[in-house]
């Protein structure tokens, strides 16, 4: 096939609107144009899809794992390469391999494996997602306890030097275990601060939503929940523009409804994002 080509026969949707009876053109092995098939140029070889739809890559900002490994299992490059592989027929061109709560060890060694990965260019790989250890006992979910801790000076560093050898680093962390001035000083390091795990409430999250945070890790679950007094970790998560949230969309994590009921109500420019 040469350098520039047309893919047609699918229906083709840009990120913002459907387009029917239309190509995707591509040059250099990227997009150059979505038009009307009948105006594809002569000079252009073209691809027959037959059918089906043609979107945007899936970007997965938490994946703890795929092609029956787990990272917390095997911190190694290996394994990242493996879950990222096994995530691509499904569609997702980019994810952030996601190692929940666990030892010092084994955090290092996944971060070393994440800093090797990008060193490869190990396709897909985006960068790593640290959810935990500085969470909340109380939301702990499928985290260890035992494992759980506030964030120390030491802990702050390691995530900054984290940070200089991957293209992408996002930290889970709770406001129980973390100051918000840690939260400013990760985001200015290029780190991604996300809250979850969290029993804190509405006034707290937008805190420390100022401080730097900017994503909150799957919404609903394994946080204070909305009430009529006290809208908690999931009302900031939707009723703060500055904040994307997570949803594990699976309806049993979260109630089809009160998904319906978050993307509506989000309000902007932070979105809802499919994990």
């Amino acid at each position: 096939m040469s350098d520039r080509f047309a893919l047609t026969g699918a229906r083709i949707f840009d990120g913002a609107d459907w387009h029917d009876d239309t190509a995707l053109v591509v040059k250099d092995g990227m997009v150059e144009a979505i038009l009307p098939t009948g105006a594809v140029p002569s000079g252009v070889s073209r691809a027959e899809t037959g059918g089906g739809l043609l979107v945007p890559g899936f970007v997965d900002i938490q994946v703890n794992g795929g092609g029956g490994v787990m990272l917390n299992d095997h911190p190694d490059v290996a394994s990242i390469e493996t879950i990222c592989r096994a995530h691509a027929p499904f569609g997702t061109t980019a994810l952030l391999p996601t190692l929940i709560t666990d030892t010092p060890a084994i955090t290092a060694a996944a971060v070393d494996a994440g800093a090797e990965a990008a060193r490869k260019k190990v396709p897909a790989f985006l960068g790593l997602h640290l959810e935990g250890p500085h969470l909340s006992v109380a939301r702990k979910g499928a985290h260890d306890p035992a494992l759980i801790r506030p964030m120390t000076d030491a802990d702050q560093a390691a995530l900054v030097a984290a940070r200089q050898g991957l293209p992408v680093l996002l930290t889970t962390v709770a406001p129980e275990s973390v100051q918000p001035a840690r939260v400013t000083a990760l985001a200015a390091a290029g780190i991604v601060v996300s809250l979850g795990h969290s029993d804190t409430g509405y006034a707290t999250a937008t805190a420390f939503a100022e401080a730097g945070a900017t994503v909150v890790t799957h919404l609903f679950n394994a946080m204070s929940q909305i009430g009529n007094r006290e809208p908690g970790l999931a009302g900031a998560a939707i009723d703060t523009g500055s904040f994307y949230a997570g949803i594990i969309a699976d309806g049993i994590h979260v109630h089809p409804g009160t998904m319906t009921l978050a993307l509506n109500a989000k309000k902007g420019p932070g979105r809802i994002l499919l994990v």
